[in-house]
């Protein structure tokens, strides 16, 4: 069983086989790893699951991969992820049109596994930060998670696991507003079922450590959707 902060890999391709090679190769190279045959599913997969890396095909049925990069770029769950066209389209034209599209990355096919995963790693350390050792800072905050310590303003706060895992996601991705779901997908894994008033629970207990030596409460809650941090 991964644990629960893995990064999540969204694999989208109409081809069943691909989607188990590629399944298999990145869960032996310990990621998560979600799969869509098309853009519809794609974009439903994206709200509930919020993946970190988006591995798109090109060639998809009704609706190209180009046009899915863009409606997933402008999606509120898809946003910050990293997505890397995969293609057979090895011309310059096309690689600057999937890249102007909104792909941060762009492999053409035949592509070898290694390459694959580096590029993936690539795109994660820029999207999971915290996942490479960076530390992470944030209007005063500042997480690292190589010694597992947090400071707000210079002053050490001391926080449990499950609020630094927490925390370290919301510090990750700042502004973005992460549903219940989301974070409990994020901070105590899919396989685990956990109340989603659970995270109200350690929210709480969150915003009294970030609080403990005074300042604003940085967490937001947003009304039906869930947490943001300012």
């Amino acid at each position: 069983m991964s644990r629960p902060d893995t990064p999540l890999v969204l694999v989208v391709d109409d081809e069943p086989a691909q989607r188990a090679l590629l399944s298999y190769n990145l869960e032996a190279a310990g990621f998560r790893v979600a799969t869509a045959s098309d853009g519809e599913e794609a974009l439903l997969l994206v709200a509930e699951e919020a993946p970190d890396v988006i591995l798109l095909d090109w060639m998809l049925p009704r609706v190209s991969g180009i046009e899915v990069c863009r409606q997933l770029k402008s999606h509120k769950g898809a946003a910050d992820a990293a997505i890397i066209m995969v293609s057979a389209r090895s011309d310059e034209a096309d690689r600057v049109r999937g890249l102007e599209t909104g792909a941060d990355d762009y492999i053409t096919k035949p592509y070898s596994v290694t390459e694959l995963l580096a590029r993936v790693r690539a795109n994660l350390r820029r999207v999971r930060p915290a996942q490479s050792g960076r530390a992470l800072e944030v209007s005063g905050l500042r997480l690292d998670p190589e010694s597992h310590r947090v400071h707000r303003d210079g002053k050490e706060l001391h926080l449990g696991p499950t609020e630094f895992r927490l925390l370290s996601a919301l510090m990750e991705r700042p502004g973005r507003v992460w549903t219940r779901e989301a974070l409990l997908d994020r901070v105590w894994g899919r396989d685990i079922y956990v109340d989603t008033r659970t995270v109200d629970v350690h929210i709480g207990r969150l915003r009294k450590a970030l609080s403990v030596h005074g300042g604003d409460d940085p967490i937001r809650t947003v009304r039906g959707a869930g947490y943001s941090l300012e």
